[in-house]
């Protein structure tokens, strides 16, 4: 079969997948898919995805080589050609024009078009969600802020806490916080940062627009380990969570007993863009987007579309503020540096499929620290937790069993 032809049939299979017609709704524009001179468009009309006549004109155009498409048609496409966030942003070999906002509004059909062009084989493994305990915390910060915090706990043993990604809540660790193994040696806890998931602003909000930073974050997870674990901690963060897991390994190394640092950042710098919050861009599907386009195509379909499902319950402006701390401020090298790896030892586990954090950040930042570790993970995305809990665990296992041994 000619590659135009796969295309065709691909592509016919993917705007047909209810989630694609689900992010259709309200589109009313013409996406080319370009293989060298030949193009194929898809019409997006009255909210139902159609295959359009040949010479319909294109508001976005995506076009590549046959070498290159013959990638994205792979049975599972290599990082960068597996979906459209990866080839827009960061594959040389594709050109994505048309205007700005027309794109942004268009990202979440995008994304699940990508997603359909070929099944994953894996099914996704059910997580067992009776062996945890949630309940509020009422949390004094530093600076006198005071909230209701939603935790959530299971599993006895030495205290590890998950922190979760920007945008999204604890939701993200189910996988690996129900897990029976772990679950005998360790006693598993996450919290809902204030703003995210069921934890509510702190009292006394004034509905301003929301702007997380370093010295915040690091308060809010001081006082939730004093006043709530009240002991040291081992800490599991990714992303953003990773960056303030080594920022507390850096600043208060009594309160932590060792670091699994999942995707963690150098310097994640434009991350941030102006139609994450904006009036004619719906933010949960653009948030819940750019989450799909950095996840693994191997990773089970139903746990990748729960991953985006968290960032599309997020508050409006939540995600683009976090990352006013993670992609605007974070530093890692200053951080790494001061971390003693000989009282903190530091894990690091890195996905391929992320093209946010990448192995060459992981790998330099582990060295600027004395035994840190650096683990890949060739069949992972950015939400390893999330999106492949079982793959994720294969590599976890031994990292915590050295830990408690």
């Amino acid at each position: 079969m000619a590659l135009i032809d796969l295309l065709r049939e691909r592509l016919t299979q993917a705007i047909a997948a209810p989630e694609a017609a689900s992010f259709a709704r309200g589109l009313d524009l013409a996406i080319a898919f370009g293989i060298d001179d030949a193009t194929i468009t898809v019409h997006c009309r009255a909210g139902v995805p159609v295959l359009a006549a040949a010479g319909t004109p294109a508001d976005i155009k995506l076009t590549g080589p046959a070498s290159a498409w013959g990638e994205v048609l792979a049975p599972c496409p290599p990082p960068t050609y597996h979906s459209f966030s990866s080839i827009q942003l960061r594959n040389p070999n594709f050109a994505v024009t048309g205007d700005d906002l027309a794109i942004a509004q268009a990202r979440a059909f995008l994304e699940a078009v990508f997603a359909n062009l070929a099944k994953p084989p894996f099914a996704r493994v059910a997580v067992d969600l009776s062996r945890l305990t949630g309940r509020y915390h009422r949390v004094r910060s530093a600076d006198g802020q005071i909230a209701d915090i939603y935790a959530e706990t299971a599993g006895q043993g030495a205290p590890l806490l998950c922190l979760h990604t920007a945008g999204a809540d604890t939701r993200q660790f189910h996988g690996v916080m129900c897990d029976p193994e772990l679950g005998r040696s360790w006693t598993l806890t996450g919290f809902d940062l204030p703003h995210h998931g069921r934890s509510m602003p702190p009292a006394g909000w004034d509905g301003g627009v929301y702007r997380l930073d370093q010295a915040t974050y690091l308060d809010w997870c001081v006082s939730f380990i004093e006043q709530v674990i009240g002991q040291p901690v081992g800490l599991i963060g990714c992303s953003m969570g990773a960056g303030i897991a080594l920022a507390l390994a850096a600043e208060r190394p009594d309160l932590v007993t060792a670091v699994i640092a999942l995707e963690a950042p150098l310097r994640p710098r434009g991350r941030r863009n102006r139609f994450l919050t904006h009036a004619q861009v719906n933010g949960g599907w653009h948030s819940a987007a750019y989450v799909r386009g950095l996840m693994s195509p191997s990773s089970p379909a139903e746990d990748r579309r729960r991953a985006a499902w968290i960032y599309s319950q997020s508050a409006p402006g939540i995600y683009d503020g976090d990352l006013a701390f993670y992609s605007d401020e974070f530093d890692g090298e200053p951080i790494a540096r001061r971390i003693d790896g000989r009282r903190t030892p530091v894990h690091f586990l890195i996905g391929h499929y992320d093209f946010s954090a990448t192995v060459s950040d992981a790998t330099a930042l582990a060295e600027w620290i004395d035994g840190a570790t650096v683990t890949e993970m060739p069949e992972l995305g950015h939400f390893p937790m999330t999106e492949n809990p079982p793959k994720l665990l294969e590599y976890l296992r031994p990292i915590l069993a050295a830990l408690r041994a």
